[in-house]
C-alpha cells in the first residue's frame, strides 16, 4: 500500500483534505454499459470466471479509466467470491444474478482459502503497475451482513427475509456465520491491502433492511471489528464505509465503524448527512444513479446540488448506488465534464 497520498487526490481526501475540484469514481464504473466491457465479459465465459482470471479482470478495472479518467480504478471482482473461498458453491446464472448452495453452510472452512481468492491478488498486482500514479486502486468486501443474506438465502432477494428470520430464530447459529464471515473479511482487505490497493471499500448493500436492534447488532458491531482488525495489520489503512439506507442510524454507524470516508445513498437528506457527520470523516457520493441515466438538464441540476451540497467538506463525488447497465456514455461524460469545470 502506499504510504503516501502525494499526487493522488483521493487519498488526500480520505485523509481529511479538501480538494477544490472532487475527486470522482462511480460505483460499478466497469461493467456493462461500457461496449468494451460487453467484449471481454463474452470472452472470459462466465462471471466468476472473468473475476479470476488476472489477464481480463486487470483489463476491466482499467478501462473507465482509460476512457474517462476517473481518479480512481476499483478492483474488479464481487463480493461472492468470500463465500466462495470459504467453501460454498457459488454460480452466476445468466440474467439471473447469483447461486449459492445453502447445503454448503454447514461444511464451511474455517479461514478463507486464498489459493483459490490468489487470481484477485494477481489481479491487482497487475493494476497496480498499469494505473497511472496519481490514480487510486481500490480494493473491497462486503460486509458480513450484506454477504450473509446471500450465503443464507441462495440467491438475492427484495427483502433479506431469509437471513433476517434466520437471525431472530437462530441468532446463535447466525452470530457464527457473521463471525466467519468477518474474520474472512479481515484477511481479505488485508491480503489486498498488502498487493496494492492504496484503500479498500466495505459495501453493506443491505445494511437499509434491518431494524435499529438489529442494524446494531449485524451490521455496526461487525464492520467495526473488521475495521479495527484490518488496522491491526495495516494501522494506516485507508477505509470507506457504505452502508446503503442507513438514513437516521448513520450517526450510529460511524459511532462504532471508525471509517476515513462513508459512502452516502442517494436516498439520503444531504443536510441531515453534513450535520450529523462528524468533520474528520470524509463524504462520498451521493448522485441519483437515475438522474445519471436520465441526462440532460436533470442531470446538470443533479450535479450542481450534490457539489453544492458538500463544497466545505473533505468530498468524493460519486453515485448514490452503482451506475445502470442502460446509462449512456455521453451522460457520463457530461457529468464528469459539470464537476470538473468548477
Amino acid at each position: 500500500m502506499k504510504e503516501s497520498s502525494r499526487g493522488n487526490k483521493l487519498l488526500r481526501v480520505l485523509g481529511g483534505q479538501r480538494e477544490p475540484i472532487p475527486p470522482i469514481w462511480l460505483m460499478r464504473q466497469a461493467g456493462r454499459y461500457l461496449p468494451e466491457y460487453r467484449a471481454v465479459r463474452e470472452k472470459a465465459g462466465s462471471f466468476l470466471d472473468l473475476c479470476f482470471s488476472p489477464v481480463l479482470a486487470a483489463e476491466v478495472t482499467l478501462q473507465p479509466v482509460r476512457r474517462f479518467g476517473f481518479d480512481a480504478a476499483i478492483l474488479f471482482s464481487d463480493i461472492l467470491v468470500v463465500p466462495a473461498a470459504l467453501g460454498q458453491r457459488v454460480s452466476f446464472e445468466a440474467g439471473d444474478g447469483p447461486r449459492l448452495e445453502t447445503d454448503d453452510l454447514a461444511h464451511l472452512r474455517e479461514t478463507v482459502d486464498h489459493a483459490r481468492l490468489a487470481p484477485v491478488y494477481e489481479t491487482i498486482e497487475r493494476v497496480k503497475a498499469a494505473v497511472p500514479a496519481d490514480v487510486a486502486l481500490l480494493g473491497f468486501c462486503g460486509a458480513p451482513w450484506t454477504v450473509a443474506s446471500y450465503m443464507v438465502a441462495g440467491r438475492g432477494t427484495p427483502d433479506q427475509a431469509p437471513a433476517r428470520s434466520l437471525a431472530y430464530n437462530d441468532p446463535t447459529r447466525f452470530a457464527q456465520l457473521i463471525e466467519r464471515l468477518v474474520g474472512a473479511s479481515v484477511e481479505y482487505l488485508v491480503r489486498q491491502l498488502e498487493a496494492g490497493v492504496d484503500a479498500v471499500q466495505i459495501f453493506d448493500t443491505w445494511a437499509g433492511v434491518l431494524p435499529p436492534v438489529e442494524f446494531d447488532r449485524w451490521c455496526v458491531g461487525p464492520v467495526g471489528r473488521i475495521v479495527a482488525g484490518v488496522r491491526a495489520s495495516v494501522p494506516n489503512a485507508k477505509i470507506i464505509g457504505y452502508p446503503r439506507g442507513a438514513g437516521t442510524a448513520l450517526p450510529r454507524y460511524l459511532a462504532g465503524v471508525p471509517v476515513d470516508a462513508v459512502g452516502l445513498d442517494w436516498m439520503i437528506d444531504p443536510g441531515f448527512a453534513r450535520q450529523t457527520v462528524p468533520p474528520g470523516v470524509a463524504l462520498q457520493g451521493n448522485l441519483d444513479p437515475v438522474a445519471l441515466l436520465a441526462g440532460g438538464a436533470a442531470l446538470d441540476r443533479a450535479v450542481d446540488k450534490v457539489l453544492a451540497a458538500f463544497a466545505d467538506r473533505p468530498f468524493i463525488f460519486n453515485l448514490g448506488h452503482g451506475i445502470l447497465p442502460q446509462t449512456p456514455i455521453a451522460h457520463v461524460e457530461r457529468m464528469l465534464a459539470r464537476v470538473r469545470s468548477r
